[in-house]
């Protein structure tokens, strides 16, 4: 049977937005993001980041620096909240001089979740895409996913359309994670158990 997952975008929806960084020291968690994946991970609930990452097509980082960054990230998440990554899925390629996608893996296009899916065995319709701008709200929903905004003020242009509609908009992490327990829990009473987890997988996307 395939797996729920909440596909979470990484700066600014898990760890507060420093542009370009790869200085695990800079590293910081959303507030309450932390204990919110706990509680999701409890459910059995996986959790992939889904995440561009132009920095690396602009040069403005390596792969290294980047793989460091994962790493302490990962490493945190495990220390702090005893979250095992499912997967850690990323676009690195930079837009055009216009913000436009030159690869048909940067969000807003859904290609992460669908490959994340594939290789993980997930059910897209059961999961959840959170992130903060509508990019990922239109990722999500053209995955398959609910979706919530985590309103933590990384959209700007609020370009409207109906697949950047969210079905949620919530401005803390403890709001994440209760609507989306609630729906777990409608779907799935017997869902109150623990699984061990499983270890993360990595792909480059492109």
């Amino acid at each position: 049977m395939s797996h729920a997952a909440v596909f979470v975008d990484k700066d600014g929806t898990l760890v507060t937005n420093v542009p370009y960084n790869v200085d695990p020291a800079q590293l910081r968690f959303e507030p309450g993001a932390l204990a919110a994946l706990a509680r999701l991970v409890s459910v059995g609930l996986e959790i992939v980041i889904i995440s561009n990452q132009s920095g690396l097509g602009r040069g403005l980082f390596t792969w290294p620096q980047f793989l460091d960054l994962r790493q302490a990230l990962e490493r945190r998440l495990r220390d702090e909240a005893g979250v095992a990554l499912r997967g850690f899925y990323i676009c690195p390629h930079a837009p055009d001089a216009q913000g436009q996608a030159t690869c048909d893996c940067r969000k807003p296009a859904p290609t992460l979740l669908l490959r994340a899916a594939q290789r993980l065995d997930l059910d897209l319709s059961r999961s959840w895409m959170v992130g903060d701008t509508l990019d990922d709200v239109e990722a999500g929903r053209r995955a398959g996913c609910r979706t919530i905004l985590y309103d933590s003020g990384g959209e700007t242009l609020w370009r409207d359309a109906p697949e950047r509609r969210p079905h949620a908009r919530r401005t803390h992490w403890s709001e994440v994670a209760a609507t989306i327990l609630a729906d777990a829990w409608r779907e799935r009473p017997s869902a109150g158990h623990t699984r061990a987890p499983r270890p993360a997988a990595w792909q480059r996307a492109g």
